[in-house]
């Protein structure tokens, strides 16, 4: 059987459209249509039912994804990756946001990189949720850690942890005679404060104000670093309130270089979620990294 025409296929079962595959194999769609009608008459069953939308496999395509998928990938990498001798090291590729990636994951899975006989190379790109699973998609990752859920047969996600989200500020902006103002009107007494922001739509601050005072919020950015630990960064120095994950203002809060605006009795959390691409968890470098991650993130929660 030909291994080009069961390389489209999984890619179609992945992507379920025969457009999206198209594009990610460098395709037109006649000719990925070509290809797997081609495979359809060597197997003589349907692979897909035809939808307005895509396709959706049947149980044949469904086993034969399974137990095609993973040793089409394992081809893959190793046709990558290259052959020099009989100790081939895999190369685990990791996307996600880079504080989040920098700060958690890296130490975790860096660890399983020095193991004797069982570690894997490791590269890291940083980027945002769509640029990330983009990439996952095309094959360009192995494991994304993001903080949206993808949809469709393509990606497989799991929960990782959620991360909570403190509204903070240097010292020099509390003063205590307006405790009971931050108490009773915390939004209207925090206009005065300016904003420190990875981005000019205030993503952090404007997701805090919308969940907790259910409003917008009324300063516009006075410093904006898209990068989160440059944000802590220009907080401690005093240029203005921040909201940062708990995880990255931790130390700074337990040391008194910024201090909690505010305390509501149920904090914001964002999600992340750990994707792989469909039938690569088979791996055992993939497979191995996803579990450490998992049981780290048990106690990042």
């Amino acid at each position: 059987m030909d291994l080009a025409l069961l390389r489209t296929f999984v890619t179609v079962h992945r992507a379920g459209s025969f457009t999206r595959a198209a594009a990610l194999l460098g395709l037109s769609q006649p000719a990925v249509t070509s290809q797997i009608r081609t495979l359809e008459r060597q197997l003589g069953r349907p692979l897909f039912l035809r939808q307005a939308r895509g396709v959706t496999p049947t149980t044949i395509g469904d086993e034969l994804a399974h137990k095609v998928a993973p040793h089409l990938d394992a081809l893959v990498e190793i046709a990558e990756t290259g052959v020099d001798d009989d100790s081939l090291l895999r190369t685990l590729h990791l996307a996600g946001p880079p504080e989040f990636t920098a700060e958690r994951a890296l130490p975790v899975l860096t660890r399983l990189t020095s193991e004797d006989g069982q570690g894997f190379a490791l590269r890291a790109s940083f980027g945002n949720a769509e640029d990330t699973l983009e990439g996952l998609a095309a094959g360009h990752h192995d494991l994304a850690i993001c903080t949206a859920r993808p949809r469709g047969a393509l990606l497989t996600a799991t929960p990782l942890c959620d991360e909570e989200h403190v509204l903070v500020a240097a010292p020099r902006w509390v003063d205590p005679t307006d405790a009971e103002k931050l108490r009773l009107t915390p939004a209207p007494a925090l206009e005065h404060i300016p904003v420190v922001e990875v981005h000019e739509s205030l993503p952090f601050v404007a997701r805090y104000w919308a969940s907790v005072f259910d409003t917008r919020p009324a300063s516009p950015g006075t410093v904006i670093a898209p990068d989160l630990r440059a944000v802590l960064a220009c907080t401690v120095a005093g240029a203005g309130l921040a909201v940062l994950p708990r995880y990255l203002c931790a130390e700074a809060l337990e040391r008194g270089a910024v201090v909690a605006l505010h305390e509501p009795t149920v904090p914001p959390l964002r999600t992340y979620f750990l994707v792989a691409r469909t039938g690569t968890l088979a791996m055992p470098h993939i497979a191995r990294a996803h579990e450490e991650l998992l049981r780290a993130a048990a106690d990042w929660n």
